[in-house]
């Protein structure tokens, strides 16, 4: 299902996005040349959408070609059609877009990647309002309303001698900048309820982000825009159907590099918290102010030993990925074991069960972990470990 022209770039409370509303609203009823400038998945073709909608012309097509998506070769003849036997491969007449959208809109995307030959072309088109299609003998009349936008410079690659500069005052009649995402956040909530309506499962519920996962969101630096945060919050509408998503719930997998620090940051952070600020003091009177429990931290002296089973000291270990030891001890042998057991099990899931590969993420023999694994019988279960490649050292 295709999003709506009123969609994202125009979502939420933000000065900008209020900003591009009411421009919109202004211009949309004029038929002057729009030039739509703003970074890749901020919503360009979205506004051209809108000012067709909201135009005398929204009875006309609205048609849209992305000029850096089409052979310089043949986007000659895709804006202006062509005539049978124009060239190789023309078995009849074709109409181009310019003449598809007499009477309404013609949309130009990335308008900066078009070739210096084809942009004199479009300059004639600009001023004398026909085209030429290939191959023809007669110039048809057009009325059009040209919409041109891109992410690059253009005032950069005029400078560069990649862009005209008569084109480039041709189409800035009217422009319009549609902003990042970095600069309007303050709707990263509204556009995250939206596109999960949007993209919510058939018979589901949409899915709903705790108020922890909003705010890593919101710090997110979006390089890839709104187009970035529709995709994923698709992706999490189609594998967390109707769900609640807490940050730390959400597979680092499934995220953006970016995000994957932050949830790193904000999971670890209440640990560093209490780490950096309370004292032992602090974390006693926290966690055994009760009537009568002696405070061993208050007046110390030198023949008092700690409890070795305290909370500090608990999440000290925890910190450090550490066990704590239970006051009633254990067999260091044993535990030993386990760990060396957990971390051959962590390493064949990891390589999927390859055991040269576990070999090396493990810095062992080939042979050794062989040997531990028919000492831990790894060879039972649900391991993806291939019988046959035990097989091959034992």
């Amino acid at each position: 299902m295709a999003l709506n022209s009123v969609t994202h770039a125009f979502i939420g409370t933000s000065p900008s996005a209020e900003a591009i509303r009411h421009l919109v609203a202004r211009v949309a009823c004029s038929n002057a040349t729009v030039l739509i400038t703003g970074e890749s998945g901020t919503g360009k073709e979205l506004v051209a959408r809108a000012l067709h909608d909201q135009s005398d012309r929204r009875g006309g097509n609205f048609v849209p070609i992305n000029c850096a998506a089409i052979p310089k070769d043949l986007l000659e003849s895709e804006l202006f059609g062509h005539r049978k036997g124009a060239f190789t491969g023309a078995m009849t007449d074709r109409i181009g877009r310019f003449e598809l959208a007499h009477g309404g809109t013609i949309f130009l995307d990335e308008i900066g990647d078009m070739s210096l030959d084809m942009q004199v072309k479009l300059l004639r088109v600009l001023q004398e309002r026909t085209v030429d299609p290939v191959g023809g003998l007669k110039s048809v009349q057009v009325d059009v309303r040209v919409v041109a936008a891109t992410h690059r410079d253009l005032e950069v690659e005029i400078d560069a001698g990649r862009f005209r500069e008569d084109l480039y005052y041709r189409l800035n009649v009217l422009p319009l900048n549609t902003p990042s995402l970095r600069q309007r956040q303050q709707d990263v909530p509204d556009l995250l309820t939206h596109f999960a309506q949007h993209f919510a499962v058939k018979g589901q519920t949409p899915i709903t982000f705790t108020q922890d996962f909003i705010e890593a969101l919101k710090d997110y630096a979006w390089p890839g825009n709104v187009r970035e945060l529709s995709n994923l919050v698709d992706r999490f509408s189609t594998l967390f159907s109707g769900q609640l998503l807490a940050l730390d719930s959400v597979p680092s997998s499934l995220l953006p590099k970016g995000l994957r620090t932050l949830q790193a940051e904000r999971v670890l952070s209440p640990v560093r918290d209490a780490l950096e600020v309370a004292t032992p003091l602090e974390m006693f009177e926290k966690n055994h102010a009760k009537v009568g429990v002696v405070n061993p931290f208050a007046n110390p002296s030198p023949t008092l030993a700690l409890d070795p089973h305290n909370d500090v000291q608990d999440i000290i270990m925890l910190a450090q990925g550490l066990p704590s030891l239970p006051p009633e001890g254990l067999s260091l042998k044993d535990r030993l074991a386990d760990i060396e057991r957990d971390l051959i099990v962590q390493a064949l899931n990891r390589t999927e069960g390859n055991v040269s590969q576990t070999a090396r993420l493990l810095n062992l023999q080939r042979t050794t972990l062989i040997e531990k694994l028919n000492k831990y019988d790894l060879r039972q279960g649900t391991l993806p470990v291939s019988q046959t490649e035990l097989g091959k050292e034992t």
